[in-house]
């Protein structure tokens, strides 16, 4: 048996890692376990897959030392437009336009590619002392004692810490051997997901066109690029997929529209089912749950990662402060001040996008006059815009420090 670290973390994704750090940074050292090898995790080949930071997180990458290391591959998001319509009709005369320049902050968040986040992330870790990477190994067995937890690897070592953190996806493995059950259902929608190059500059502006299928969201790249995340019914999202490049992109064209001039495929292309899967508890016995492991929710308004990040903050401040008293960080005191942080936030969350996703998502024409008046009215009002706009920036609610830009 390895006596590794006070903290074990299970999942090498953006969340996992991202907290290793955060904790590495107040004196706790953690072994993280990567079910990916190192090799995949670090190549610097785009695939197509990029992220939306909201303002709020990055302050925290920032935080954590990361920042630094991709500020200059990042696309600032400085507006954004949502509208409504149907494909190759275009879109409705009412939308909401939020632009960065109501608040004062900055940007509302910047895009940034999978490879280079990953990679930052990586490379961070692999400069930290106080953090030991296990990589290409799955956690088969976990056991839970009056002094700590003992992981069993599925190449046979065991590992032993104060406490485990599941940041391992939505059929998190460390939650289902805890014995946490899970809420959810799913939405019968399939997202298409890939990158474009356009022939017309975006000028940093990140579209949501509702359509009655599911959202189109086109989302600034670097560059004369965007990222696509396109969802549709499951039965015609697999057809889509399964199209050549060239009958991909003549699907794609009716519903993107031309405002970009002429598009092509930029990297790869993927598919992943939607649907809502909330962790009953986000703790249990020296065990807390962090991002997709604790809750993953519709694509929507692509806050997935940003509400990991808001665990990520909360739980390394609230393990710190304790360490800091002098407290066992692991004892179901401690935990349970992350729970009912995180709790209330993440319910708020799931609530929301599922509500949005079952009012846009279909072609009632009560509901979609409603929602356009809707539109209409909250682009009119200042006071309205600006409080989308901070929302969309992450700067609402009750938020770490590492997310205000402040050091634990």
């Amino acid at each position: 048996m390895r006596n590794t670290s006070d903290i074990l973390i299970v999942g090498g994704g953006l969340n996992g890692p991202a907290l290793a750090l955060a904790l590495a940074q107040t004196g706790h050292t953690v072994t993280l376990i990567d079910a990916l090898p190192r090799d995949l995790r670090s190549s610097d080949a785009f695939d197509g897959r990029s992220y939306a930071l909201a303002l709020a997180s990055q302050r925290l990458v920032d935080q954590i030392g990361v920042w630094s290391k991709v500020a200059d591959k990042a696309q600032p998001m400085l507006d954004i437009k949502v509208t409504d319509g149907r494909s190759g009709q275009g879109p409705s005369p009412f939308f909401m336009h939020f632009d960065h320049a109501e608040i004062e902050d900055g940007p509302m968040g910047y895009m940034i590619e999978d490879r280079y986040l990953r990679r930052a992330l990586r490379d961070a870790m692999e400069a930290t002392d106080a953090i030991t990477l296990i990589d290409a190994q799955t956690v088969v067995a976990q056991r839970i004692d009056h002094s700590g937890v003992t992981l069993t690897l599925a190449s046979g070592e065991t590992l032993r810490g104060g406490m485990v953190v599941g940041a391992d996806g939505r059929r998190s493995g460390t939650a289902e051997r805890a014995g946490i059950k899970r809420t959810g259902w799913d939405y019968g929608q399939t997202a298409l997901v890939c990158a474009i190059e356009h022939q017309l500059p975006h000028h940093g502006v990140a579209h949501q066109f509702f359509m009655p299928a599911g959202p189109l969201a086109i989302l600034p790249l670097s560059g004369n690029r965007s990222s696509i995340v396109w969802s549709e019914q499951s039965a015609r999202a697999k057809a889509i997929q399964n199209l050549g490049d060239a009958e991909y992109l003549s699907a794609l064209c009716p519903r993107f529209g031309d405002f970009l001039g002429e598009i092509s495929l930029a990297g790869d292309r993927f598919t992943y089912p939607l649907n809502l899967t909330l962790a009953n508890d986000l703790i249990a016995d020296r065990l807390a749950l962090v991002g997709d492991a604790a809750h993953g929710i519709h694509p929507i308004a692509g806050q997935g990662l940003n509400a990991g990040l808001r665990d990520v903050g909360a739980l390394a401040e609230i393990l710190t402060e304790a360490k800091r008293r002098g407290e066992d960080v692991s004892s179901p005191l401690v935990l349970e001040r992350y729970q009912q942080w995180r709790r209330f936030d993440t319910a708020s969350l799931a609530a929301a996008t599922d509500a949005f996703n079952r009012l846009f998502s279909n072609d009632n024409p009560l509901l979609r006059l409603g929602r356009d008046i809707g539109m209409g009215i909250v682009g009119a009002i200042p006071g309205m815009r600006q409080t989308f706009i901070r929302e969309a920036a992450g700067l609402t609610g009750d938020l770490p420090r590492l997310l205000q830009g402040r050091a634990i």
